[in-house]
C-alpha cells in the first residue's frame, strides 16, 4: 500500500544543508523530499559546462546522503524521460505522484524560483510553507531592521553593524586591532618579481558520480561555453570543509595583503575559493569566519588578511543578499545609466587582443572562476565603461560563473559593478582606466595596447572608454563628492583631445558589439 505523506519537502540545487529549517520536525516514516534537474535552470542562459556539473553533482551526491539516511527522496534526473523541463511542472508531477498535505520549502535564492514555486502550489492547491534561510548570518527581517529609516545602504555601516551584533574579531564593542578595516594595508601589487609560488587550491578528483554527469553535460550541452574536463570543485560537504582547511592553513595569511592583485597564469593566488561550496550551503559562513578568527588567534594569520575575509562574508555577501530581498522584483529592471550595448562576444570566449580580457576570460573558460578584482575591475569595468545593457551583464555573469546565484550576481553585477542602481549599493561607479591595471597586474606588459594612451591604435581601450564614460556622464557625477577629482581631470583635457577620444570609443564600441553570444 502506497505510505501516506504528510510534508513534500523541495530541496533546490542551492540548498544543499541537511540542517535547513525546510527538514525541522522531518519524519521518514511520514515526510518526502523532492528533487530535480530541469532544463529551465540549465538553459534560461548560455551555462558554463563547470557550472551545470557543480550544481548536478552537488544534488545527486546530496541526494545519496539523505537516501543513506533512510529518507525517501523523490528525484528526477536531466534526461529523464518523465522530466518536464521545470520546476514548477516537474515539482507538480512529483507532487501528484506523493499526494502531500504541505509543501515545504526553505527561501530560493532567486525571486523567479520562489514565485515559480508560488504558482505550484496554487496548481495544487496546497499549502507551500516557505521556511526561513538559517545559513546567513542576517536574516531577511533583520536587514529590514538595519535598513528602516536609513535613505541609503552603505556597505561598510551595515558590515560594523552586522560584525557587531555578531560579536566577530570584537573586543567588546570595540574592533579587535583598533580598526574595522584594514583596506589600506589590503591593496598590495606583486610587483616585476610576481607572486612566487603560492599553493593552489586543493582539487577534488570527479568520483564515479561527478564523472557520469561531466559525461551527461558533455553530451547535452555541447555547444555550451567553457570546459568541463577541468572541473576539480568540492561537491560534498566533506570536500567543501577540506578545502576550507586548505586555504586557511596555505592562503589565508596572504590573503589581505594581495586580495586585489592579478597575476598572469595565477588564476586563484591568495584567494580562498570557498564561494562555490558556501552558494550551494554545502558549508556555512559562520564555520568559515571562524575558521579564520582561529587561524588569527592562534597567530596563523595577520589581522589585516583575517579581517579582509571576514569582512568578504560578513559585509559583502550578506548586505547584497539583503539588497536583492529588500529591493526585488524591480531590482532587475535598473538601468541608471542608461546602458543600452550588448555583451561583447569575447566575454564568453577570451577570443581578444586586450591582455587583461583575455586572461580573466581564460580563467572563466578553464574553472568558471575569476576572484573579485577580475570581475570587478576587468571585465565589470569594461561592460560599464562600454556602455552594456546592466541586465545582460547580470545573465552574463550566471552564464560563466560556477557561484553564481540570483541574489548574489545581481546587486554584484547591477549594483556595484554597473552603478545601474543609481548608487544604491555604491556611492560611486568602480571606474578606473588601463592605469589601474597595470598598477594591480602584470597584465598590461604582455597587451599590444598602452594603458597610458587614450588615442590612437595602440591606445588601451579601457583609457580611451574611461574618458569616454566621464565626459557621457559628467553632468549626472560632477556633484559626486567621491568622483571629484575624476571630473576635474576631465575638465583639466583639451576639447578637441577630448572629441577625438569619443570618436574612438564609438569606433570601438561599433566594433567590440558587432559580434554578441549566439
Amino acid at each position: 500500500m502506497t505510505r501516506s505523506i504528510r510534508n513534500l519537502v523541495i530541496v533546490l540545487g542551492d540548498q544543499l544543508d541537511a540542517g535547513s529549517a525546510a527538514f525541522d520536525g522531518f519524519d521518514p516514516a511520514q515526510d518526502a523530499v523532492a528533487m530535480a534537474e530541469v532544463r529551465e535552470e540549465t538553459d534560461y542562459v548560455p551555462q558554463h559546462k563547470a557550472r551545470i556539473v557543480l550544481f548536478l553533482a552537488a544534488m545527486r551526491h546530496f541526494r545519496d546522503d539523505l537516501c543513506g539516511k533512510g529518507i525517501d527522496v523523490r528525484y528526477t534526473a536531466l534526461d529523464d524521460p518523465a522530466n518536464r523541463g521545470s520546476h514548477r511542472a516537474e515539482f507538480a508531477r512529483l507532487a501528484r505522484q506523493a499526494k502531500p498535505e504541505r509543501l515545504i520549502v526553505c527561501e530560493p535564492g532567486d525571486w523567479r524560483v520562489l514565485e515559480n514555486l508560488r504558482a505550484l502550489a496554487d496548481d495544487l492547491s496546497l499549502p507551500l510553507d516557505v521556511v526561513p534561510d538559517r545559513h546567513f548570518l542576517c536574516s531577511t527581517d533583520d536587514f529590514a531592521a538595519f535598513a528602516e529609516g536609513r535613505r541609503g545602504f552603505v556597505m561598510e555601516t551595515f558590515y560594523r553593524w552586522n560584525r557587531g551584533r555578531l560579536g566577530l574579531l570584537m573586543d567588546g564593542r570595540d574592533p579587535v586591532g583598533g580598526r574595522w578595516n584594514f583596506d589600506t594595508e589590503n591593496r598590495k601589487s606583486f610587483g616585476r618579481d610576481g607572486p612566487g609560488h603560492i599553493k593552489a587550491p586543493r582539487r577534488f578528483t570527479p568520483d564515479d558520480t561527478t564523472a557520469e554527469v561531466v559525461r551527461l553535460v558533455d553530451r547535452l550541452f555541447p555547444d555550451a561555453p567553457g570546459r568541463s574536463d577541468l572541473f576539480d570543485l568540492p561537491v560534498t560537504r566533506a570536500q567543501a570543509l577540506a578545502a576550507l582547511r586548505d586555504f586557511v592553513e596555505h592562503r589565508l595569511e596572504g590573503f589581505g595583503r594581495y586580495q586585489d592583485a592579478m597575476a598572469t597564469g595565477h588564476p586563484y593566488l591568495y584567494h580562498a575559493r570557498l564561494s562555490t561550496a558556501l552558494n550551494l550551503h554545502l558549508i556555512h559562513p559562520r564555520e568559515v569566519v571562524d575558521a579564520a578568527i582561529a587561524a588569527y588567534e592562534a597567530g596563523g594569520a595577520p589581522i589585516e588578511s583575517v579581517e579582509g575575509f571576514v569582512r568578504q562574508i560578513v559585509g559583502w555577501r550578506e548586505f547584497v543578499r539583503g539588497v536583492y530581498w529588500r529591493e526585488m522584483p524591480s531590482y532587475a529592471e535598473r538601468n541608471a545609466l542608461s546602458a543600452d550595448l550588448p555583451m561583447p562576444r569575447f566575454m564568453w570566449t577570451g577570443e581578444t587582443d586586450m591582455n587583461c580580457a583575455r586572461q580573466s576570460v581564460g580563467q572563466l573558460v578553464d574553472h568558471a572562476y575569476a576572484h573579485h578584482i577580475q570581475r570587478l575591475m576587468v571585465l565589470g569595468l569594461h561592460a560599464l565603461l562600454l556602455g552594456v545593457r546592466p541586465l545582460d551583464v547580470h545573465r552574463w555573469h550566471i552564464s560563466m560563473y560556477a557561484d553564481a546565484v540570483d541574489w548574489v550576481s545581481l546587486p554584484n553585477t547591477l549594483g556595484m559593478s554597473q552603478h545601474a542602481d543609481g548608487g544604491l549599493v555604491g556611492t560611486k561607479p568602480y571606474c578606473a582606466s588601463g592605469a589601474y591595471i597595470s598598477r594591480m597586474s602584470d597584465y598590461c606588459r604582455g597587451c599590444r595596447f598602452d594603458p597610458r594612451k587614450a588615442e590612437g591604435e595602440d591606445a588601451c581601450p579601457f583609457t580611451t572608454l574611461y574618458w569616454d564614460f566621464l565626459a557621457r556622464h559628467r553632468g549626472r557625477f560632477h556633484d559626486n563628492q567621491r568622483m571629484t577629482m575624476q571630473i576635474r581631470n576631465l575638465d583639466r583635457r583639451d576639447g578637441g583631445e577630448v572629441a577625438a577620444i569619443r570618436r574612438r570609443a564609438d569606433a570601438l564600441k561599433s566594433d567590440f558589439t558587432k559580434e554578441s553570444y549566439p
